[in-house]
């Protein structure tokens, strides 16, 4: 996926909500502070979001334009609209996001480190690998990303794993060539 697409999904789950804003929190969002990210953090067809002002309007959004939908057959990605409860994020990340605007409709986007922080609280193996080459790269910095985790509502003990996880990353990317 790439930032037009971005563009586009947003333009089109705006149209179908009838809404003029929707938040963008997957692995795509990446794009609204660096549209020119790596190819790595680019390889997902999904865009998650959710209309933020008719969040009633989820279902009606998936419908028409989610996997195997004729959007998703015409275009090459798709929408996952879902609720952005489901993602675990930091206080104050709807003050940090990250505006994609196109033909007055806007795309919300986490920003870079309340990215990080949520896919590392999945802690997949496809959140750590997209973390580490925002790491690699020098998408995020580690000490506001560990202080992000450090917000984030889940266990202590988790949320201490999640961090060393983070210095270790870190300073094993510093030391390769």
């Amino acid at each position: 996926m790439n930032r037009d697409q971005l563009e586009h999904a947003i333009r089109a789950a705006c149209a179908v909500a009838e809404d003029t804003e929707v938040y963008v929190f997957g692995s795509q969002a990446v794009l609204g502070q660096f549209p020119m990210a790596p190819k790595e953090l680019l390889t997902s067809i999904e865009v998650d979001l959710q209309p933020k002002n008719k969040p009633e309007n989820t279902d009606v959004v998936s419908g028409s334009l989610g996997e195997e939908s004729p959007f998703h057959i015409s275009f090459g990605f798709y929408v996952d609209c879902v609720s952005i409860e489901l993602a675990t994020l930091p206080p104050g990340w709807e003050e940090r996001t990250v505006a994609v605007e196109s033909n007055l409709l806007t795309g919300h986007c986490l920003d870079v480190h309340d990215l990080a922080a949520s896919k590392l609280a999945a802690y997949r193996d496809k959140d750590r690998v997209f973390v580490s080459v925002l790491i690699k790269n020098g998408m995020v910095d580690v000490q506001t990303l560990v202080a992000r985790i450090r917000g984030l509502p889940m266990d202590p003990s988790i949320r201490q794993s999640r961090c060393d996880w983070v210095q270790a990353t870190a300073a094993k990317l510093t030391r390769e060539p």
